[in-house]
């Protein structure tokens, strides 16, 4: 029974949300059932690749699901980009970094660590992500920096934003090459022997092919529910009076980000606190250095015009706050309940004040 009523559910999401976009529901009516839908959506996004990581491994399934649900921030970032909200965009790219380092990693170490005393995860790992968390902050402060003290002209300043992606999307490329080919044993899963008691747990649910299979229906689902839901932005953001900046960090993050809280959560809780962290560090670092240069580059192809990279002053202080605690969390190699509760009071502070802009 308790099998069931997920599959149920998931597919009365999706059918009612499809309903109110093309039957015209109230925007109201529409974005929530677009907002449930998406969140059921990326919860069997995050149980396929659960699965998947468990025929991979800990480290390329929790890339794997970090790309796969961000599949969902891709696509909501390529239609707003091409309604030209490029704020929404940025404030976006904003709230998935933030909550990742800070929502996502901080409900999965206070999960975890409430079952677990300690949990460890390979060292040399966090500190390399840590060094490309502190990378994506240069890239994204650097032109702020070189714009704002008029250094720059506007022109320029798209230039160096192409100039910028580009650099960061061939980084990313090459530390895919560096963690998953070069120094695979090297930055390796930490096991614990606590693993070998529970074998009930290594039992993967569905098979290699219809673990990908269900990987690839899912995100062609976001997909639809995404592009539902972005129909909704411009009417909410009026009807409640919330600014954009808000909108696009905080409820447009956490209902693209719905795959990463679910599956992180997860296996934080069965003691793989390593996937859990590849996947909320691991997305973070997406978002910055793959997902955000994307954008730039697809911006150049609608006719709202090009998108920049330079980000405000608000959203750059609280993306630099949330990799500051992150990276010193997690630098050790070891997690605690605690630490993740750090987390959350952080981002509650930032909620707070995201709202009351």
């Amino acid at each position: 029974m308790k099998k069931m009523w997920f599959p149920a559910l998931l597919i009365t999401s999706f059918v009612l949300s499809a309903i109110g976009h093309y039957a015209g529901f109230p925007y109201t009516i529409e974005f929530i059932i677009s907002a449930i839908s998406v969140i059921f959506v990326a919860g069997f996004l995050g149980k396929a690749t659960e699965s998947v990581a468990h025929h991979a491994g800990q480290r390329l399934g929790g890339f794997l699901n970090a790309t796969f649900g961000n599949a969902a921030e891709l696509i909501i970032g390529i239609l707003l980009v091409k309604e030209g909200h490029f704020e929404m965009v940025k404030a976006s790219i904003t709230g998935s970094i933030i909550g990742n380092l800070l929502l996502v990693l901080g409900l999965s170490l206070l999960a975890g660590g409430l079952k677990y005393k300690v949990q460890n995860f390979n060292i040399s790992l966090a500190g390399l992500n840590g060094s490309l968390m502190i990378l994506a902050i240069i890239a994204l402060f650097v032109p702020a920096i070189f714009l704002h003290t008029r250094a720059l002209r506007t022109d320029d300043a798209n230039l160096l934003s192409l100039v910028v992606s580009g650099i960061l999307i061939v980084a990313y490329l090459l530390w895919l090459v560096f963690s998953m080919i070069t120094h695979k044993d090297y930055l390796a899963d930490v096991t614990d022997k606590r693993d070998e008691e529970l074998p009930h747990e290594r039992e993967a649910e569905w098979s290699k092919g219809r673990s990908v299979l269900y990987l690839v229906i899912a995100t062609v689902m976001v997909a639809f529910v995404s592009e539902w839901l972005v129909h909704t932005l411009d009417p909410i953001t009026e009807r409640f009076g919330l600014s954009e900046i808000f909108i696009g960090a905080f409820v447009v993050a956490i209902v693209g980000n719905a795959a990463e809280h679910s599956a992180a959560i997860l296996l934080a809780m069965k003691n793989k606190i390593g996937a859990a962290v590849e996947i909320a560090v691991g997305s973070s670092l997406q978002i910055a250095l793959f997902v955000a240069p994307v954008l730039v580059f697809v911006s150049q192809l609608f006719a709202s015009g090009p998108m920049d990279i330079i980000f405000t002053v608000i959203e750059l202080a609280a993306i630099g706050v949330a990799v500051f605690i992150a990276k010193s969390i997690t630098q050790d190699g070891s997690t605690n309940w605690y630490e993740g509760l750090l987390l959350l009071t952080v981002y509650a502070i930032l909620g707070v004040s995201f709202y009351l802009v």
